[in-house]
């Protein structure tokens, strides 16, 4: 029974170390992520966008990303050419953060959906409480 133990602690040690995967390019996870960001994304950015991914976590029904948003090809977004921008949602500040998104998923179903997300964040809002009690096991680290 302990040799059971030990196995399970030495097999199971790294799974719970880090408590999240990282969905692969090309597969349909990975691309329902995308899509559900994305609707936001080209509502305040103007379409169309394409992610470079710089951070894309799942764990049950949660996930997190860091996306820098793009045009296709690789052009840079100019927030000030941008609807958000237009609307007073969106700023070009001088903080170098340009269009750097980063979004907290939820499932619901079948379906994944961006609950929470921002663009050009100066601070890492996703460490607030209510947020990591529910969050916390794709941004462990700031948790």
């Amino acid at each position: 029974m302990r040799w059971i133990l030990i196995v399970w602690v030495v097999w199971a040690g790294p799974v719970s170390a880090q408590g999240y995967s990282t969905p692969e390019r090309g597969t349909a996870l990975r691309a329902a992520l995308m899509d559900a960001i994305r609707p936001h994304a080209e509502w305040m950015l103007g379409t169309p966008v394409q992610f470079v991914v710089r951070d894309l976590r799942v764990a049950g029904d949660v996930g997190f990303a860091s996306l820098s948003p793009q045009r296709p090809g690789g052009a840079e977004i100019n927030l000030v050419q941008t609807p958000g921008y237009a609307r007073g949602a969106l700023h070009a500040g001088a903080d170098g953060n340009g269009a750097a998104m980063q979004v907290l998923y939820k499932r619901a179903g079948q379906t994944w959906v961006a609950v929470h997300w921002v663009i050009g964040a100066t601070d890492v809002w996703w460490s607030y409480p209510p947020l990591c009690a529910e969050y916390r096991a794709v941004t462990p680290e700031v948790c």
